[in-house]
């Protein structure tokens, strides 16, 4: 994708070819998803795609915060020139967030011809129920290039920690003072230089808190005639913001390829990194329902099996089916012979949990021949549950095994399973699996007898 972007545009900015190749990568990572995965994740391939087209074209998004009734919305339409933004003096009417072309600023991206400012205005910080609102500011944020946060007086703690939160995005971020009409020209050199010298001071560089007045009061005008006469007149001036828009311009000369190219670099970093949180949360639910359903199969499987001997087989098997479901939820392919293998390295590792279970099948097994079979009555669920435990701890092994690309990473196996063997609670695990073998026998229409040995 980078190849044909560089193709398409002639840029040959080596950080834009990372970017086009950072993106690409991400894309790739959404098409090995799982068919749940990508149910999971569509609008965030959505936005995905979004950004690759975004930086195609060169696009460059800023982004609008601030509180109601600060000015948001005249700022957007005095820095488009025309009225694009509902204004009121109640506040709180930017219900959604929206964005407009910037037209005629004059400015395109080297190399990108059909490159473009786009202004993002977004709902206010503090508007009520604004929970969702945030969201859709915080999510806005992570696609800008620019951001511009509106106040029109010293900060309150509300903006001062919105403000934060914007500045750690690493972006570019603009303070405008608007509304900077309604103060006297000592009220304003006293009001800046507390935000930049003080409240601002390691937030935000000095040079980045800019003035506006981009909805002026009206002004009372002396107008003197020709003749001398004079008459008063209420006007409204011109907006203000040359000074905002000059520092936008400004940052954007510097280097405005850069930042488009970081923006979307990390942003496809972060959707790559929000798949990879998914897939292991999916998967490690999945494996842990699978090791759950395996060792519950296998402690009544042997609780019930009246033959000697014939228990322990059965339930290797078992395991050794659970290894194989386990790795294909991780997406790797493994043959009954490398699952026993590995099934036979994890019970050496486990040492002392495996003798436990070997002799409390041991000792079944002598007293089921003793009884020609009956004792499996009295045996089904001791016998049982210490069967499943074996098969709990093999399974998180396994788990482990495949989270880290079937391999032990850089730990051996017996460390690995001794730490799995200190997290677990044993008695927890061994009363849950002989509940299942209880509930289960006494579902079992055909079971002449419960486990207690009293007659159904």
């Amino acid at each position: 994708m980078n190849i044909a972007a560089e193709k398409q545009t002639g840029v040959d900015d080596p950080r834009y070819a990372e970017a086009f190749a950072t993106v690409e990568h991400a894309l790739e990572q959404f098409r090995n998803c799982s068919d749940e995965e990508k149910e999971r994740l569509q609008r965030d391939l959505s936005q995905l795609r979004e950004m690759a087209e975004k930086l195609t074209h060169g696009q460059v998004e800023i982004v609008v915060f601030g509180e109601i009734s600060t000015g948001k919305s005249a700022l957007v339409n005095a820095l488009i020139g025309r009225q694009v933004a509902e204004v009121n003096v109640q506040g709180g009417w930017t219900r959604e967030v929206w964005k407009v072309d910037w037209e005629g600023v004059g400015h395109v991206l080297e190399g990108l011809a059909d490159s473009r400012l786009v202004i993002v205005d977004t709902p206010g910080i503090n508007e009520v129920g604004g929970n969702r609102r945030q969201e859709l500011a915080h999510e806005v944020a992570t696609r800008a290039d620019l951001i511009l946060f509106v106040t029109d007086s010293d900060v309150t703690d509300t903006e001062h920690d919105a403000l934060t939160e914007l500045v750690s995005a690493s972006k570019p971020v603009l303070v405008v003072l608007n509304k900077s009409d309604l103060y006297s020209r000592e009220e304003l050199f006293q009001l800046l230089s507390v935000l930049r010298d003080d409240r601002l001071l390691d937030i935000v560089p000095p040079e980045n808190v800019v003035t506006a007045a981009a909805d002026p009061r009206e002004v009372e005008y002396v107008i003197q005639s020709a003749s001398g006469s004079e008459s008063r007149e209420w006007r409204t001036p011109e907006p203000q913001v040359e000074e905002v828009k000059s520092r936008i311009l400004e940052i954007l000369e510097q280097d405005g390829m850069g930042l488009i190219a970081l923006n979307a670099a990390m942003y496809a970093a972060d959707k790559t990194d929000r798949v990879a949180r998914l897939r292991i949360e999916l998967r490690e639910k999945s494996a842990n329902q699978t090791i759950w359903g395996f060792a519950a199969a296998k402690s009544l499987a042997v609780a019930v099996n009246m033959i000697p001997i014939a228990d322990v087989v059965g339930g290797s098997a078992v395991d050794v089916s659970m290894v194989v479901t386990l790795a294909h939820i991780y997406g790797l392919q493994m043959s009954w012979v490398h699952a026993q293998r590995l099934i036979a390295s994890i019970i050496k590792a486990a040492g002392w949990v495996v003798a436990t279970e070997y002799a409390t099948h041991f000792v079944a097994n002598i007293f089921k021949l003793a009884t020609l079979g009956y004792g499996t009555v009295l045996t089904a669920v001791p016998q049982g549950a210490a069967a499943g435990y074996g098969s709990y701890i093999v399974g998180q092994a396994a788990k482990y095994y495949f989270e880290h690309g079937a391999s032990w990473g850089s730990e051996a196996p017996k460390s690995v399973v001794r730490r799995i063997l200190d997290q677990t609670d044993k008695e927890s695990v061994l009363n849950h699996l002989k509940d299942e073998i209880r509930a289960k026998i006494s579902r079992n229409r055909y079971s002449e007898q419960s486990d207690d040995g009293s007659q159904d």
